[in-house]
């Protein structure tokens, strides 16, 4: 038997022991798995971990901290509901008290006040974009509605007109917003401009939730915000943690390859689950800044790892929106981690950057064969 036979087959009899993850975050597809992939070990039961999970900004998070028999559960679950309520009150698009609604929905182009964690992760949003000339961009949020996928937007089940896009493009760039980190505050340059974070924001969330976790004296834990992963030290198992990657194929949402990491945080994105069927024709969620429409659906997936899931979050989405060759030339170009996963007829062919290929221990490839080995 494959050996990717014998993993799923593991899975279905232990289905405990592997939890898949999709994103339901709007604008955002995930496709990472993950879990102990113990059964890969031939044990049948896991050592003992604490895990915590429940819904957060529109998706779900997981928490698993390992090597801490005494933990306080009461105690990390106070942790995390206190930074993922702070990050919702502070960047969710989707509540009209949140910081960032808040801003959007003014129209002055004087500074406007916010706290330090949206003052951070508008300037690493902007310093994405700069690097990326522009493909990651936290002021496309019109665009996004204009083609039904932001929260204020709603499908007409047409194609936008060509005016209309090209009128709320003019709205849109990384010049028009302007970040201050002392004192802490955003201003427009165009009083209609609108900001949105969530593109950036469960990754930063992740960090802020592993900082504190660190914090607190944990030192082996995942965190898992809808896709968004970032781990620290070893499994229950002592051996580090090992993150599967789906195929991305709604026929066959199957491992596609398995990443090792310590200290390192990964994030994924592509459009195979989001996407809008307008006048008979497929447009993916993810819009193109730069043209003011949906990217071609080439690249069906791109994963990035990074030291910080913020940073992973944003590059994933960079890399989508530039595609292929000009996204993996600036991964390379930039030291970006990244895997891309390009659709070609019914083939899924993989492209890895340099960086990336280190933290495989199962290849991808067209069949997703290979054997994981022992020890998730």
């Amino acid at each position: 038997m494959p050996a990717f036979a014998r993993l799923l087959a593991r899975v279905r009899v232990h289905g405990a022991q592997l939890r898949r993850v999709h994103m339901r975050r709007p604008g955002r597809s995930a496709l990472v798995y993950w879990g102990a992939l113990a059964m890969l070990a031939g044990c049948q039961t896991a050592p003992e971990e604490l895990v915590l999970s429940g819904p957060t900004m529109g998706t779900t998070y997981t928490v698993k901290i390992a090597a801490a028999p005494d933990a306080d559960a009461h105690a990390v679950r106070s942790i995390v509901d206190e930074v993922l309520a702070q990050i919702d009150v502070q960047m969710s698009g989707y509540r009209t008290d949140s910081e960032i609604a808040r801003f959007n929905a003014q129209r002055s182009t004087e500074w406007f006040p916010v706290s330090e964690n949206v003052a951070r992760v508008a300037a690493a949003a902007q310093e994405v974009a700069r690097r990326s000339r522009g493909a990651f961009d936290v002021t496309v949020a019109p665009l996004v509605d204009l083609w039904g996928f932001g929260p204020g937007g709603r499908s007409t089940g047409q194609a936008p007109e060509a005016a209309r896009i090209d009128e709320l493009a003019a709205r849109v760039g990384r010049d028009k917003l302007h970040v201050r980190i002392e004192p802490p505050a955003l201003r427009k340059e165009v009083p209609e401009l609108a900001v949105d974070l969530n593109s950036i924001a469960p990754g930063f969330a992740v960090d802020l939730l592993a900082a504190r976790l660190a914090a607190a004296g944990f030192e082996h834990f995942m965190v898992d915000i809808g896709g968004e992963i970032r781990v620290h030290g070893r499994n229950a198992r002592g051996t580090p943690w090992r993150i599967a990657i789906e195929r991305p194929d709604l026929e066959q949402p199957v491992p596609y390859a398995i990443l090792e990491l310590d200290g390192m945080a990964v994030a994924t994105s592509g459009g195979y689950r989001r996407f809008q069927e307008l006048e008979g024709r497929r447009y993916s969620h993810a819009i193109d800044p730069l043209t003011g429409r949906p990217v071609p659906e080439r690249v069906a997936a791109v994963v990035v790892v990074q030291p910080t899931a913020m940073l992973a979050d944003a590059w994933a989405t960079a890399l989508l929106v530039r595609g292929v060759p000009e996204g993996r030339a600036l991964a390379e170009r930039e030291g970006i981690a990244a895997l891309f996963i390009l659709r070609e007829g019914a083939r899924l062919v993989p492209l890895v950057t340099a960086d990336m290929a280190q933290y495989f221990v199962v290849e991808p490839s067209e069949t997703a064969g290979g054997d994981p080995g022992e020890g998730s």
